[in-house]
Order: structure tokens, then C-alpha cells, then sequence
């Protein structure tokens, strides 16, 4: 008999719960979120001789308990909280939020969901994505810096500086100031400080940019022969896809990178709209590639953007219509990349 065993970590505990095949209960345990972890899960699951574990959120608060069971040569799979959080509202009794019934409601979507993901070792693709998620954060630390050191700046000198602020700029303009007030020495010494600030992040990014660099040309991916597709990009590609092979179809894949439109239709009448859906870090990685291929007149997706034009659609449809196309491409590329390994 094969065990399911739903499980609901959190940061301080982990809460487990043994279901056979029936959906009838063989035990339930919560232990802490500690060193000891693993030992006292795997010894209260002996007994279960066949037996797959379902963590909610694989790869976000149950990431190391879930490594840490492949590790082990454990059965494991990952649930996404959306479904475990339908099972538990849409099911027939204990439907009160609690973290037992949370787990019960994992295993109960592990036994009943096709083709759940199942959890494989870290590998490369977890590299690039740690890499990515970083340099996405330090773009989003300069900016925010940039913006700060901007209104300091239009607050002390007369229509303030460029929209794309640079460092060098904005320590010219600080040179060139004089306080002659408390409040302008107040300005311009914080101003001062968001500058170094900026000249950190700065040298961060660069640094970020030059192990991503390395990291993609490690891989030996094939992804960056898409044009609008460079290692920033294809970091983002490889980390957030993972395994390609989980993906059936290209439209599969196109769901999942939130490419493939939503059919909203009613009656007689037929309509598409934009998906919100999938994976945002994909869909912003091919927003990237389709804004570099339509910046060229000369490459094939800008003059496959000026034909859906030509046809009738709307800038943004065409614009949509080319991130499916880049998305087609890359699903192409990293299976590609897969069978040859």
C-alpha cells in the first residue's frame, strides 16, 4: 500500500500527516524546524514502508525539508498551495484552517492530482536562478536609491538632474552646491550618503552581471542564440524553467511563462484577453527578448511584429503576440539542450 504524506512547513514547524489510498488517516506528527528535522520525520514514517511525500511549496518555505528528504533517497513532490488550499475549502469536513488539516489537505491533492512535479536535487538551473533573483534585487535597490537621491537633489538645486541619473552626474552636481542653510547642509549631506550608497550598488551589479556571465557559459546553453536573449535573460530562462521536460507541449510552456492568452468567451461571442498567470520572472524575461528583437529593424522578430501589424493588430497584440513567439523558440532551445546532455 502507498502512503501519502502531506506536510505543511513553516518556518518553526513542520506539520505531517500519513493518508492510504482511501484518503483514511494513519497518523499525523509536528515536529520543529530544526537540525533534527529529518531524523525524527523519517523515524515516524518507518513503518510506511511505500511511501511519497507531498510538501507544499517545494521549492519556497519547504525547499530544505524537501532537499534534504531527496537527499535521503525519499519519494517526493511538490504541491502547489493554490491546490492543497482548494482541496482543504472544497472538501467534505475538516475544512477549518489549521496546520493538520493544511496537511491533510497536501496529501489529499497529491493522491488526486495528474502529474504533480516532483522534487529533483538542486542542480545548475538553481544556480542561475539564486544568481538571477540576486541581480534583480540589486536593480531594485538602485532604483530605489536612485529615486531617493533624485528628490534630494530637485529639493536642492533648480529643476534637480537628469531622469537617468548617474553617479558621476550626481557628484558633480553635490560638488558644484553650496549649503547656506541647516536644512540644505541636512539635504546634501544625505544626498552624499544615497550617492555612496548608489556607487555600492553599482559595483554589485557589475560583479552580479560578470557571475551570471560565467555561470551561463557553463552550462553550455543554447538559449542565447535567440536574439534579445543574453546571459542576464537566460539566467532567468534556465533558473525559473528548471526541467523543461515537465512541460508536455510548447503550449504548456507558454502557460506557464503566462504567454498564452486567456480565453474569455460567453455565447456567441469569442474573445482573448492577457494572462496574468504563470510564472511573472519568465514573462518579464521574454518581455526583454521581444523589446530587444523589435529595438532592430533587421532581425525576424521585429519584421514578425511589423507583419501582425500590417495584419490589422494592435501594437500591444502584436507586441504579445511576439513574446509567444520567443517563448515557442526558447521552449524549443532548452529542450534541445536537454536531449543532447
Amino acid at each position: 500500500m502507498n502512503v501519502i504524506i502531506g506536510v505543511d512547513p513553516h518556518k518553526a514547524t513542520h506539520t505531517a500527516v500519513a493518508l492510504d489510498g482511501n484518503e483514511g488517516d494513519l497518523g499525523e506528527i509536528q515536529v520543529g524546524a530544526n537540525a533534527s528535522q529529518l531524523k525524527r520525520l523519517l523515524a515516524w514514517a518507518a513503518p510506511f514502508q511505500e511511501r511519497t511525500w507531498a510538501i507544499e511549496g517545494a521549492g519556497g518555505c519547504g525547499y530544505l525539508l524537501s532537499q534534504q528528504l531527496v537527499a535521503a533517497g525519499e519519494d517526493v513532490v511538490d504541491v502547489p498551495a493554490t491546490l492543497a488550499a482548494r482541496v482543504r475549502v472544497l472538501g467534505s469536513g475538516k475544512s477549518n484552517k489549521n496546520d493538520p488539516n493544511d496537511a491533510r489537505s497536501v496529501a489529499i491533492a497529491a493522491l488526486r492530482a495528474p502529474r504533480l512535479a516532483r522534487v529533483r536535487p538542486s542542480d545548475h538551473a538553481s544556480v542561475l536562478r539564486l544568481l538571477a533573483k540576486r541581480n534583480s534585487q540589486l536593480s531594485s535597490s538602485r532604483t530605489r536609491t536612485a529615486c531617493r537621491l533624485h528628490a534630494l537633489l530637485a529639493e536642492l538645486v533648480a529643476g534637480g538632474s537628469a531622469n537617468k541619473l548617474k553617479a558621476n552626474d550626481a557628484e558633480r552636481i553635490l560638488a558644484e552646491f553650496k549649503a547656506t542653510t541647516p536644512v540644505q547642509a541636512a539635504r546634501h549631506a544625505l544626498a552624499v550618503e544615497h550617492l555612496e550608497d548608489m556607487r555600492r550598488v553599482d559595483a554589485q551589479i557589475t560583479e552580479s552581471k560578470r557571475r551570471i556571465a560565467e555561470a551561463v557559459a557553463a552550462s553550455g546553453t543554447s538559449v542565447t542564440d535567440i536574439v534579445g536573449v543574453g546571459p542576464i535573460v537566460a539566467a532567468m530562462v534556465i533558473g525559473y524553467t528548471g526541467d523543461v521536460r515537465r512541460f508536455g507541449t510548447r503550449h504548456r510552456y507558454a502557460a506557464y511563462t503566462g504567454t498564452a492568452p486567456i480565453e474569455m468567451s460567453s455565447g456567441g461571442r469569442v474573445i482573448h484577453r492577457l494572462s496574468r498567470r504563470g510564472n511573472r520572472q519568465l514573462n518579464h524575461a521574454m518581455h526583454i527578448a521581444a523589446l530587444s528583437q523589435i529595438r532592430y529593424p533587421d532581425t525576424d522578430g521585429r519584421v514578425y511584429y511589423d507583419r501582425k501589424i500590417a495584419e490589422g493588430k494592435t501594437s500591444k497584440e502584436a507586441f504579445r503576440a511576439l513574446k509567444r513567439r520567443i517563448s515557442d523558440a526558447v521552449y524549443r532551445q532548452l529542450l534541445s539542450d536537454t536531449n543532447l546532455r
